[in-house]
């Protein structure tokens, strides 16, 4: 980083996507710069600072690690807490004066909760600075250093050169969505389009498969006609098809379904609130409900809509290999 004045990275939130983005920027940091990291799991803490001691340094609070960062993230799953991170008036980020630091939320959150929040900084701690910063890419992007960053600012805040330089870090993209809360406005769209497409493409599947189709024939053919997508290429639901898959993997270590469909559900609630008529919105919000109250879908990955829709995960006895 070119700016000297940074001598401490705070990360908030070491979940499934906050601690593999966190270990990126252990990593990549420059050596003079310590990172400074709180989670409600200690153990998970002390892994982080057990693998790189020199850098690492375990924050005892969300206001323990402002104290010893000039630029914060945090990474938590819901709205709530969110609120409790920054709010809290013992422990939270804004319960001791904030001077000039900049604070980005990576939390795919309402987005009343997000201006709730901003508004209290610029009330309470005006030299602050608070961005929407929600992310994209899932687990797997987020262990490469490959996911994406919806930064609620203009292309014009004169923090987005300091912020690009820190957030690529951690993702290949970071693009800015035009002003506060617009970041989460664009994560809560882009996951109703993903969430859609899951279920569509396991229907799709489900579908060719019971004619007769090798699910890595079809997928080929989606990938290669009108109907490719990240989802078929990167996180099929079908098992075995794509490698680093979570569903080849027993759904195992992606983007929870609960998580799916509290995102889903933001974003039909926004919809609703503009005004907006979803055609399918109701019916993808039902079956990711469904599907997280299933016992053999929760906790596992947001593609198991595969398993919870009827699809055949013991297909590779039915084709030649």
């Amino acid at each position: 980083m070119s700016n000297s004045t940074i001598t401490g990275v705070g990360f908030i939130g070491l979940g499934a996507m906050g601690k593999p983005m966190a270990e990126q920027l252990a990593a990549k940091l420059p050596e003079d710069v310590k990172l400074v990291v709180f989670d409600i799991v200690p153990a998970v803490v002390q892994e982080l600072v057990d693998r790189d001691s020199d850098r690492v340094i375990a924050g005892q609070s969300p206001v323990d690690v402002v104290l010893q960062s000039q630029i914060i993230f945090s990474m938590v799953p819901e709205g709530a807490h969110v609120k409790s991170v920054y709010l809290d008036p013992t422990n939270g980020v804004c319960s001791k004066p904030l001077e000039d630091r900049i604070l980005v939320d990576c939390s795919t959150i309402d987005v009343a909760t997000s201006l709730a929040v901003k508004k209290h900084i610029i009330t309470n701690h005006p030299q602050a600075a608070f961005y929407d910063a929600p992310v994209s890419g899932g687990v797997i992007g987020a262990e490469k250093g490959a996911i994406a960053f919806f930064l609620g600012c203009s292309k014009q805040d004169p923090n987005l050169p300091k912020l690009t330089e820190l957030l690529h870090l951690m993702g290949k993209e970071v693009i800015p969505c035009g002003a506060p809360s617009l970041g989460l406005c664009a994560k809560l769209s882009n996951n109703y389009l993903s969430g859609l497409i899951a279920i569509a493409g396991s229907e799709a599947l489900i579908m060719g498969m019971k004619a007769g189709l090798d699910p890595r024939v079809l997928s080929s053919v989606f990938a290669a006609g009108t109907g490719q997508n990240t989802i078929i290429d990167r996180f099929n639901p079908c098992p075995g098809v794509a490698p680093e898959a979570p569903s080849t993997r027993g759904y195992k270590g992606g983007f929870k379904v609960q998580l799916m469909k509290k995102d889903f559900s933001l974003a039909v609630a926004m919809a609703e609130q503009q005004g907006t008529r979803l055609a399918l919105g109701q019916a993808g919000l039902q079956t990711y409900q469904d599907a997280a109250d299933n016992p053999s879908c929760r906790d596992l990955d947001s593609r198991v809509v595969f398993r919870h829709l009827g699809g055949d995960e013991n297909w590779k006895g039915m084709f030649n290999r």
